[in-house]
């Protein structure tokens, strides 16, 4: 995701733009089922981590959902010395892009945001990549931070591959929670800050409206900042 290479150099509509992959195919929207297991998790503000490639696109859905309190752009896993933008981007840490989240679970509960993330946000079926960005560290992961978490993912995963939405196996992963470190601050509320971004407009704007038209009654209009 070297988002100030050239990407779309074929498309003059697009310009200079973020990426150094060529454009794709509009990734597919697809409505997830609803989890059969519904998260309990209690009173109070939780947290839960997701990597779903690019984290620009991964925090701008989640801060236009409604519950959620903060949205942190960053990197998970890996060394505190190499959670670098330049070095997680260039594939050489063992890293993967990633956005924590902070929700109000008696506004929206964990499972929901599951639901919403394999949605609008990630392609179960992908390794290795998401959308137009290529590599490990924009892998699809889920990182449960509790015990309730993990059960709940765990059994959505189950849900997913019986569904039949996708033709290819379902390929994402639960993974241990490890350190999280939060990426340089012109990475947060990024694509608030720049909504006439090409990357913004191209891969993540149709999210945050798949969201909107999708589950309308979790859509916040406003960009939760952190």
């Amino acid at each position: 995701m070297r988002k100030f290479g050239a990407l779309f150099a074929a498309a003059a509509l697009f310009g200079a733009s973020a990426c150094q992959q060529p454009a794709f195919a509009a990734e597919r929207v697809v409505e997830a089922p609803a989890a059969s297991r519904v998260a309990k998790e209690g009173a109070g503000l939780k947290t839960a981590i997701f990597a779903g490639g690019c984290f620009w696109g991964v925090e701008a859905v989640f801060s236009h959902t409604k519950g959620v309190t903060s949205a942190v752009s960053g990197y998970h896993g890996g060394t505190r010395r190499q959670a670098d933008y330049k070095l997680v981007s260039s594939g050489v840490t063992d890293h993967v892009e990633a956005v924590k989240v902070t929700y109000d679970p008696r506004v929206v509960r964990y499972d929901e945001l599951l639901r919403i993330f394999f949605s609008v946000i990630a392609d179960p079926t992908l390794k290795d990549g998401q959308g137009p960005d290529r590599g490990a560290h924009y892998n699809a992961e889920l990182v449960p931070l509790s015990a309730e978490q993990r059960a709940v993912a765990s059994a959505y995963l189950a849900k997913l591959k019986k569904s039949g939405l996708w033709s290819r196996p379902i390929v994402t992963t639960i993974e241990p929670a490890k350190t999280f470190y939060a990426a340089e601050t012109y990475h947060q509320d990024f694509a608030a800050k720049n909504p006439r971004h090409p990357y913004i407009m191209r891969w993540d704007a149709p999210k945050v409206s798949a969201l909107k038209r999708l589950y309308p009654s979790l859509y916040r209009a406003e960009f939760r900042r952190n």
